[in-house]
């Protein structure tokens, strides 16, 4: 595994785990919402600009993008 590689898996567990903590739901729940409602491609294609921005910035976008594709958490 990259270096690049290991960044981006590290950074998604600890968004994830930011998410879960912000509403209340497993990191089990939190993976499978975002991923559910196409939030994890959109993290992978934007990974670059993404991990230069806080968590809060992130959880907000990752809110965005799983509503325009059906997510319900807001």
């Amino acid at each position: 595994m990259s270096a690049l590689d290991k960044n981006i898996l590290c950074f998604l567990v600890a968004l994830v785990a930011e998410f879960a903590k912000r509403f209340g739901i497993t990191q089990d729940k939190a993976y499978n919402y975002i991923q559910e409602y196409n939030g994890l491609n959109y993290y992978l294609k934007h990974y670059t600009i993404l991990h230069t921005l806080s968590f809060d910035d992130n959880i907000d976008g990752l809110i965005k993008v799983c509503a325009n594709n059906g997510g319900t958490i807001k």
